[in-house]
């Protein structure tokens, strides 16, 4: 009997997710019917978006249902197949879940990847995933930022917020980085090659109102939001005539009541736009986005970073440094 450990879902989060939320469970791996084949996930990739579909009502996502393994992006190998376009020994990438054994099916969220073409086979689940092409889209497709605007980017050392800044640079852009503490903020300056750094640990919307005003004094014209609260509530003051505020994330308030946002009478005195982003609106352009991140990566013209975390037994620890913001990089586990 193949064994397939299973992080899973016993209760809905109250606030942070604890272990008592979840459960490891052990059970045999799924057997494949017609047209079907069989994964060993490698690597799962532990995102914001997961913390989301555990909540009853789900997201933008159906929920995760009470007693199944949690929802995640993973790459792994094809170990069995009754689908000739999957064949055994196939590297392949994912819509699964936090398990070692996934089912995947050819209608499906899965689909074949060349690891020969990246430095790792991690690398799509970063920069060459989902997130590189939510940076790749937000940037190219919904900001296009030009030579002489500003672009302002909170939660900037994370692993979207890292892409992002370089691929506005490119394009011309001014790019300023909202991150927490020292060490995030010299990172994104010295690594990412942001032109200003805003620590906002220990201000509150005012005195980070005020951080933002002194490093983009001529305005924001494109505000890139990861983090909502007090960091939105401070750029919305600092917006142009104009401006666009795009909504990636809101990772402040994922786990506590929603902060109430203050200054959306901005939008209006600037006439500006606000407007959510998700990836899948970009899904018919994806070979093209993630050829373009490949590209760069191998041209050694953008940089980013991944941190693994080693054991399905690691999962919760894993979740949770996202929102302590501990995480150096890209957040993955190793399954195996």
């Amino acid at each position: 009997m193949i064994a397939n450990r299973r992080f899973t879902l016993v209760a809905r989060p109250q606030g942070l997710p604890c272990e008592s939320d979840f459960r490891l469970t052990q059970e045999p791996a799924p057997t494949i019917g017609e047209g079907e084949f069989l994964v060993r996930n490698h690597y799962a990739s532990i995102d914001p978006a997961i913390r989301g579909w555990l909540e009853p009502g789900g997201n933008y996502m159906e929920p995760v249902a009470l007693g199944d393994a949690v929802r995640a992006s993973t790459i792994g190998i094809v170990e069995q197949s009754n689908n000739p376009a999957f064949p055994l020994g196939q590297w392949v990438m994912g819509l699964n879940k936090i398990e070692f054994y996934s089912v995947g099916r050819a209608d499906g969220f899965t689909h074949p990847i060349d690891v020969s073409a990246v430095p790792s086979p991690t690398a799509y689940l970063s920069v060459a995933g989902a997130v590189g092409l939510t940076a790749w889209f937000g940037v190219e497709e919904v900001m296009k930022p030009v030579a002489g605007q500003t672009l302002l980017v909170s939660g900037a050392a994370g692993a979207v917020g890292s892409l992002i800044g370089q691929l506005a640079r490119r394009r011309g852009a001014r790019v300023v980085g909202i991150a927490g503490g020292p060490e995030k903020c010299a990172k994104l300056t010295g690594r990412y090659h942001y032109d200003a750094a805003i620590d906002y640990r220990g201000k509150d919307a005012d005195a980070l109102g005020a951080a933002i005003a002194e490093a983009c004094p001529d305005g924001v014209d494109f505000v890139y939001e990861n983090v909502g609260g007090v960091c939105l509530d401070a750029a919305l003051m600092n917006i142009n005539t104009g401006a666009l505020v795009v909504i990636c994330g809101l990772i402040s308030e994922y786990n506590s009541a929603p902060y109430g946002t203050r200054n959306v009478w901005q939008l209006l005195v600037k006439t500006a736009t606000m407007r959510g982003y998700l990836l899948t609106q970009y899904l018919d352009k994806f070979p093209e986005g993630a050829r373009a991140m490949a590209d760069l990566v191998a041209q050694g013209a953008i940089v980013y970073d991944e941190h693994i975390e080693e054991g399905i037994d690691n999962a919760l620890s894993s979740m949770l440094r996202l929102f302590e913001g501990s995480n150096q990089g890209k957040m993955i586990l190793k399954l195996t």
